[in-house]
């Protein structure tokens, strides 16, 4: 946006990848904002933390599982103003996690495969990524 400056609101999300190729979603509560809609589990960055670790920390407290920093690879990421932010989003893939995924904050949890994202209503930010995901996971 020319002439203003928003501030910047980083948070860090998961790609997690099962081994038949689908890939992880969950459904925003009611009561959040963006209620409804499809996202890729992770959440704000804290301040000193790193993204690896804030992903760690939230996909431990939203789905019950464990997952080590080295198996967080850098994919891809989203920039997008939203009226009062902007969002900066680094998306990590992950293939390998201790425990079972499950929901841990009264989420819809969904596996999908790739190309299925575009049937999905999703934030502002993540709508780039449901054409984007399909070719960087071939």
């Amino acid at each position: 946006m020319e002439g203003r400056t928003l501030p910047l609101v980083l948070v860090a999300a998961c790609v997690l990848l099962d081994g038949d190729g689908c890939i992880l979603i969950a459904k925003r509560p009611q009561g959040r904002s963006l209620a409804g809609l499809w996202e890729f589990p992770g959440g704000k960055v804290e301040p000193g933390e790193s993204p690896e670790h804030a992903l760690i920390r939230e996909l431990a407290e939203e789905l019950g599982i464990d997952i080590a920093a080295a198996d967080l690879a850098p994919l891809t990421f989203a920039s997008h103003d939203y009226p009062d932010f902007h969002l900066l989003m680094p998306l990590f893939l992950c293939r390998r996690w201790l425990g079972t995924v499950a929901p841990h904050e009264g989420q819809e949890l969904r596996w999908v495969k790739p190309a299925e994202l575009a049937s999905y209503a999703m934030p502002p930010a993540d709508e780039p990524l449901k054409t984007l995901l399909p070719a960087l996971l071939k």
